[in-house]
């Protein structure tokens, strides 16, 4: 009798432990759908005319074999971490890449472009990826599905995919905050509100091409970023007023998405929160094992990013970013990313399937 309750509590730990880290590989989730900016994007810039790459060393110190594979990190980001604990496949690949096999169309792709946005002002100088544009490469992505599994299971597909949003932060900061182009237009409320049409214009246009399950991340902590410390240089504190804008937008997204899922027939619209996890990393780092929030990895950790984060400038710096929130002077670490991810996991994926 004690062994059989042993067995079954064994079974039953292994079962929560398997439905927290990865729901089991028995997920209802037959493919990943990736839109948004750098830090989802996994390796989109690569293949187009831009100087915003990260196909060089360090990026991708701790990704699979040491690969600089156009990554803005260390190692995975969010949507490959995701993709992992869904059973799906170890990396989600840039939809961009040469020689996409079937079996990554069949399982999805990323569409995010480095440095990109809601707002098509904010990309302009850089030549990246609006991310307007990544759902007209959604329907080149369909049509390739369809030649491959057929129409039926192509629907299938497009309408159980976990589509994956992730972007903002560069609207405010290189168009609002550090290069205030549209503050001749905009306050902070008229700016978030003309974003957000634009991410609800995202939502229906992929809406209109099947997809149904949506986790849409909102804002972190804006101001508490290496690079816009560096604009408080004495102190480098936190910018206070970017990081409640940031909470005053998402409260906005939250109801947005509310509301469009109401008024969407079959949909499900999940909020991927990281402005308190991110906070609470920086109240809290040994919590999560970091011993620096303040600063990047690379480099001084202050403005190093994209070509300025160099072989040369990481001689200068960690022999862990695991320790590390950051890995440039923008974004995160691996180790960041796979608090994200299992956050997702664990609260929005359950919501959106359920």
């Amino acid at each position: 009798m004690i062994k059989m309750a042993k067995l079954l509590f064994l079974s039953l730990l292994l079962q929560t432990y398997c439905f927290t880290l990865s729901l089991c590989h028995t997920s209802k989730v037959p493919a990943v759908l990736v839109f948004g900016d750098s830090t989802v994007d996994t390796g989109n810039n690569n293949y187009i005319s831009t100087l915003f790459r990260a196909n060089h060393v360090p990026y991708g110190l701790n990704f699979m074999g040491g690969a600089a594979t156009g990554r803005f990190s260390d190692g995975r980001l969010v949507p490959d971490l995701l993709a992992s604990a869904l059973g799906i496949k170890e990396a989600v690949p840039p939809f961009l890449k040469p020689n996409l096999s079937d079996e990554d169309i069949r399982t999805g792709v990323c569409f995010a472009s480095a440095g990109s946005g809601f707002d098509d002002l904010t990309t302009v100088a850089s030549g990246v990826i609006p991310v307007s544009k990544q759902a007209v490469m959604l329907k080149r992505y369909l049509e390739r599905l369809r030649k491959i599994v057929g129409e039926e299971e192509a629907s299938n597909i497009t309408s159980n995919a976990l589509i994956f949003i992730s972007a903002g932060t560069n609207d405010l900061i290189f168009n609002f905050y550090d290069i205030p182009t549209r503050r001749l237009q905009y306050d902070i409320d008229g700016y978030q509100n003309f974003l957000l049409e634009k991410v609800k214009s995202l939502i229906l246009e992929i809406y209109s091409q099947g997809g149904r399950k949506f986790a849409v991340s909102g804002l972190g902590p804006i101001g508490c970023v290496p690079m816009q410390r560096n604009i408080n240089f004495l102190r480098r504190s936190c910018r206070k007023k970017e990081n409640s804008d940031a909470q005053v937008y998402n409260a906005k997204l939250q109801k947005l998405l509310s509301t469009l899922q109401e008024s969407l027939p079959g949909s499900r619209l999940g909020y991927g929160d990281i402005f308190n996890p991110a906070t609470d990393m920086l109240n809290n780092p040994r919590k999560y094992g970091f011993e620096e929030t303040r600063r990047g990895c690379c480099g001084t950790g202050y403005v190093e990013m994209g070509p300025s984060c160099s072989s040369l400038s990481q001689r200068l710096s960690c022999p862990d970013p695991s320790k590390y929130m950051f890995w440039d002077s923008v974004h995160p670490s691996q180790a960041v990313c796979k608090v994200v991810a299992e956050k997702v996991v664990q609260h929005v994926v359950p919501a959106l399937y359920m």
